[in-house]
């Protein structure tokens, strides 16, 4: 099906231009000039675009102080006698912004009608560009949920034959709109993450995931250790030093690491 304008789905992206570590106005900015151009003054730009003249004109200042020229000029009673417009090198610039940001569209346009699940990448983008500051984040989907009495048990599927447990409350499982087969986020910090060597390990806690460390950066107190669950899936842990000789972890030990299902966060994109 060809893809129209009036396509709710239709892929839209914002320009945004940088020259040797300066970055240049985005299209909000733009509109702004534009209106201005039209209208030949700053407060009725403003007005059409629900903006205070405040902002507006803190905004044109911005862009006059990132210009190599001035691209806004304020002459009371002057150009279409209602007090500001646009240089040449404006209205150049609001041209070549335009001609860029047509052919960046052209461009998502020609993405979007190469690949088939667009909405699938959507999510994926949204999970790898949230920030976060736990070390270990796994994007997989809900598989189950065990409800109790307080809180609830989420198993979420993370992919190659690996679950994660996360224990969280009922009210949370209601905030996130939890529901089997919707996708999210498990979030470890490091720090929650315990270590054995035995692979076999007895345990009560939730999560027991067996892999092989491929790496450890020593610190002075605290070590780092990365654990290889499957191709594609690296668990980072932090112990500390005297952990790490005592358990005689180095590059290419079989481990199990430990996370109790209270220490996973889960996370949703809207």
């Amino acid at each position: 099906m060809p893809i129209t304008r009036n396509d709710n789905r239709r892929v839209r992206g914002n320009l945004a231009l940088s020259r040797c570590g300066r970055r240049f106005p985005a299209s909000e900015r733009i509109d702004l000039l534009e209106a201005i151009d039209q209208v030949g003054s700053v407060s009725r730009a403003a007005q059409r675009l629900n903006l205070t003249y405040k902002t507006a004109w803190d905004a044109v200042d911005a862009i006059n102080n990132l210009a190599e020229k001035p691209v806004l000029i304020r002459a009371p009673g002057g150009h279409h006698g209602c007090g500001s417009y646009l240089t040449e090198h404006g209205r150049e610039f609001v041209r070549l912004y335009r001609l860029l940001e047509s052919g960046y569209q052209r461009l998502l346009t020609q993405m979007q009608a190469q690949v088939g699940d667009f909405d699938q990448l959507n999510e994926l983008l949204k999970a790898i560009t949230m920030k976060t500051s736990a070390r270990n984040q796994f994007r997989g989907t809900v598989k189950a949920i065990r409800q109790g009495s307080i809180s609830a048990e989420v198993v979420l599927d993370i992919g190659d034959g690996l679950e994660i447990f996360a224990n969280i409350t009922k009210e949370a499982v209601e905030d996130l709109r939890l529901v089997p087969g919707r996708e999210a986020v498990a979030l470890i910090k490091a720090s929650f993450i315990m270590i054995s060597p035995d692979e076999n390990i007895r345990t009560s806690v939730r999560n027991c995931l067996v892999g092989v460390v491929s790496a450890v950066i020593p610190g002075s107190v605290n070590s780092e250790v990365k654990i290889q669950l499957v191709v594609g899936r690296t668990l980072t842990a932090i112990v500390t030093c005297e952990a790490l000789k005592e358990l005689d972890l180095a590059e290419g030990s079989s481990c199990c690491a430990l996370v109790k299902a209270s220490h996973v966060l889960i996370a949703v994109n809207g």
